[in-house]
Order: C-alpha cells, then structure tokens, then sequence
C-alpha cells in the first residue's frame, strides 16, 4: 500500500497528462465519420466499418510514429517539454494520415466502383462547401461516400485521437522508461476510450455536424472517469512493481 501512494504522489501529473488524452481520444472518435455496415452497401454516409476499429486502426498509427519519434528526440537528448510536444504532433500526424488515406481510398470505391457521388443527407448543404446535398443523395439512402465536411471532420477525429494516444505514451514513458509496457498499457487506455464513445454514438455519425455530435459532453464525463481509473492503474502496478524490484 505504501508502495501504491508514493507512485501516485510521485507521478500525479502523468495521471493527469493520461486523462486528457484519453477526453482527446474520446472527442476525437466523434469526428470520425462512422457508417458501419449500412455505409459498406452505400446507403449511408462514412467508412463502412465500426466505430472502435477506424478508432483503434488511427490510434494505433499514431503511437507507432509517436514511438519512433520518442526513441529519436531521447538519443538526441531533446528537453522533456519540447520532447512531448514534438512526440504528440508527430502522432496526430500519423494518425491523421492512416484515416485520411482510408477516406480517400473509401471515396474511390464509391465514386469509380459503385458509381455514386459523396452526398449527405443531413444537411441541404455542405457546411464547408456549400454545395447542395439533395439533389446526390440516392434513393432509399442516407447519403452515401464521404462529402467535404465527413473528410474534413474525419481529419480533425484522426488529430485529436493520434494526440491522446501520443500523450498516453509519453506519461507512461515517464513513469517506467519501458517501450513495452507504456506501448501496452497506452493501447489499452486507448481501447477503451475508444469503445465507451462507441456506445455513446449507438451505429453510425457523420462527424461534427452529425446532430449525435451533441452527445459528446456525456462521452467526455464517462471517458474522465474511466481515463482516471486506468491512468491511476498503469502507474502504480508497473511502478509498484519497478520500486517492489529496486
């Protein structure tokens, strides 16, 4: 028990650093532009698969390049501020990459594959563009494809969770300095911040103009809660465990 209250008197901050990226996390999967199995027939709009693996799938891309470039900036010996800040962009690039090119690869099979044009329709107009929606949406559909403002919002959504899953790594990396254990336990964290959104969404979204982006501030509380608790778990067990041996 001793063991357990230093590590949490010690490492607070990283507990802290793990909850606001795990709320990135969760603010970023409503964004993504979801359509689930309906979007793979092209009768809705957005990627057709789950919410949790275009999350995962992101998130994932954004720890490996945050991982590499938390190896690289610690052989040159960067300051730890700078070090973080520099390891967060590069996973939110990565991240932004792997769901962007998803995007774009998804378009084409609508577009030269099943011959539909991206359209929504929950909007008359796209929000970025301006463009009508109506007059593309097929009949018996929702929309299908991914229009300027699914892209743009997916963009944001691969940001937002390649910064979470960056900073997890960091704080764990602070606090037992082993790739292997921070890399687990950040993709765990991660997980589950990615499938309590998941539920809170209930199928599919379109992305920040989506009427269900309103039930982001219950996805936030409900992701706090849970980010506590794993942030407060990943650093006394590895670190109970490194005092324990030492």
């Amino acid at each position: 028990m001793t063991d357990i209250v230093t590590m949490l008197t010690m490492n607070w901050a990283s507990i802290i650093g793990i909850v606001i990226g795990g709320i990135c996390i969760a603010v970023g999967v409503h964004f993504v532009p979801v359509g689930g199995a309906p979007a793979a027939m092209a009768q809705a709009t957005g990627i057709g698969t789950g919410t949790v693996q275009l999350a995962a799938g992101s998130g994932l891309t954004g720890l490996l390049a945050a991982g590499y470039m938390y190896m690289t900036l610690s052989a040159a010996g960067v300051p730890g501020i700078s070090e973080v800040a520099l390891i967060c962009a590069t996973g939110a690039v990565g991240a932004m990459i792997m769901i962007t090119v998803t995007m774009i690869v998804g378009n084409w099979v609508y577009i030269y594959g099943v011959g539909v044009p991206p359209a929504s329709a929950k909007k008359d107009y796209d929000p970025i563009t301006g463009d009508p929606q109506a007059p593309y949406v097929a009949a018996g559909t929702v929309g299908q494809g991914l229009p300027t403002v699914c892209f743009v919002s997916g963009a944001m959504g691969g940001l937002l969770g390649g910064l979470g899953g960056s900073l997890i790594y960091c704080m764990l990396m602070w606090v037992n300095g082993d790739p292997a254990i921070s890399s687990i336990f950040a993709i765990g964290v991660f997980l589950v911040n990615a499938v309590l959104p998941s539920y809170n969404i209930q199928g599919t979204i379109e992305g920040f103009h989506d009427p269900k982006f309103k039930r982001v501030p219950k996805a936030i509380l409900a992701c706090f809660i849970a980010s506590l608790l794993c942030g407060i778990i990943a650093v006394t067990i590895p670190g109970a465990a490194m005092l324990g041996g030492a």
